[in-house]
């Protein structure tokens, strides 16, 4: 009943254990030996550092660095970290502008000129809380806009006490009124000797240009208006602005609140989530570079404007150029996310619709900063169809962008002794009308 080969095998088993004891032991030494190197190297390493912070040749052995500084083909020689040009919104971020102060009656107007001695002319004006510069520099640097205004020379124009690093204006300055500063326009005209000229001005300008349109229809050929209010300012409008004109002059700084409808009249809703970056760019622009005084006194002439009187009724019964309209070929450009398209709305359904054009651009609420490329591409679209620039080469132009469905209406060039909004409706495949809409005069 008993195994006598029993003792054996417990002598057999307890060797194995043994071994496998052994085994182990052997394995956890040799461990012990790499990190004991590996600490060694690593003093090795840091002792051999100098005083200047640079890793002595020790060094080159244990990060498997080559001598003499030679690397593989395969390894980058040089890397160079370049952060991205800050954004600057001064006359040092245009180069080639110049610059020069025109006298008249209502005060003394900062005019920069672009491209002088060129064929054709362009003239532009700048919205609220702006000069020239924060307003066009953008725009008019884009690669496609300085293409197409190779044969223009462009006078920005800025409203009295609003240029860059401007004084406060006197105490008893008498700021012009809205028709005073179109009047004032006429004025810097004289002195430039300029007879006709394309008009381009947002929000505030843009009222002024309307306003001298009117009356000297003569003077200009055409006439883009972005973000175009054309009516008296609202109760709401009036009385918020009342508020920020007293904390402006009271503070003798730029509010918070002043600071905040700045940037809504701009931006329009959702701008901190839409452009984050160029949002905070004017932001601080508002904060460091504007003139608290001369802005509330723009701001009172502002929202004191007189409705400009345009009437549709009066172009289809046949009333004469000038006298309540609009007679050039104008062109209404706003953003979707912007304050005014309800504006601009009323103003194109009060204008002869055989000569103006509306656009309404996607994801944006300051068109020219935020959709640069889609309105040179209008712009130069309304152009040509205006007769102007008719020989540009579509090839110099950035043509790679595709334009979006319903963003840039496209006036074709083959015709054009149409009206814009008939080119337009041509080129969509509809038979253009020559024959206004009837009217009850």
């Amino acid at each position: 009943m008993f195994d006598v080969q029993s003792p054996v095998r417990q002598d057999a088993q307890f060797d194995l254990l043994s071994f496998q004891v052994y085994l182990k032991c052997n394995f956890l030494q040799k461990v012990a030996v790499v990190v004991q190197d590996k600490a060694v190297d690593r003093n090795t390493m840091m002792s051999a550092q100098d005083e200047t912070g640079n890793l002595g040749q020790a060094q080159e052995p244990l990060l498997g660095m080559p001598k003499n500084g030679e690397m593989d083909e395969v390894e980058l020689k040089n890397i160079e970290i370049q952060l991205p040009t800050a954004r600057i919104l001064s006359k040092e971020g245009w180069p080639g502008m110049e610059e020069m102060i025109i006298e008249t009656s209502r005060g003394n107007v900062v005019v920069g000129v672009q491209g002088r001695g060129r064929r054709h002319t362009m003239l532009t004006y700048h919205d609220i809380g702006m000069n020239y510069i924060s307003n066009f520099q953008t725009f008019f640097n884009y690669i496609d806009m300085r293409i197409a205004m190779e044969t223009f020379t462009v006078y920005h124009v800025t409203a009295p006490g609003q240029e860059e690093n401007a004084t406060s204006l006197s105490e008893t300055f008498v700021y012009p009124t809205m028709d005073e500063l179109a009047a004032q326009l006429e004025e810097v005209c004289q002195k430039l000797s300029l007879k006709n000229f394309i008009g381009l001005g947002v929000g505030f300008g843009a009222n002024i240009l309307a306003r001298f349109g009117i009356n000297h229809p003569g003077s200009l050929d055409a006439l883009c208006l972005v973000n175009c209010v054309s009516t008296q300012s609202g109760w709401i409008e009036w009385g918020y602005q009342k508020m920020n004109i007293r904390s402006l002059r009271n503070a003798g700084s730029l509010t918070a609140n002043a600071l905040e409808y700045l940037l809504w009249h701009h931006f329009g809703k959702a701008q901190e989530t839409r452009n984050h970056d160029l949002v905070q760019v004017y932001r601080q622009y508002f904060a460091d570079k504007m003139n608290p005084h001369n802005l509330s006194l723009l701001l009172e002439t502002y929202i004191t404007r007189s409705d400009l009187g345009i009437q549709r009724l009066n172009v289809q019964c046949g009333a004469p150029p000038g006298k309540g309209t609009l007679a050039m070929p104008v062109l209404l450009i706003t953003g979707h996310y912007s304050p005014h398209v309800e504006d601009t709305v009323t103003l194109n359904s009060r204008l002869d619709p055989s000569k103006s054009s509306w656009l309404k651009l996607s994801d944006c609420g300051m068109p020219l900063e935020e959709r640069p490329e889609k309105v040179c591409e209008a712009l130069r679209l309304f152009l040509q169809g205006a007769g102007f620039i008719p020989t540009l080469s579509q090839r110099k132009l950035s043509r790679s962008r595709s334009i979006e469905s319903g963003d840039v209406p496209h006036v074709p060039t083959k015709d054009l002794n149409l009206p814009v909004g008939e080119a337009i409706k041509e080129e969509a495949g509809e038979s253009p009308t020559s024959a206004t809409p009837t009217a009850v005069c």
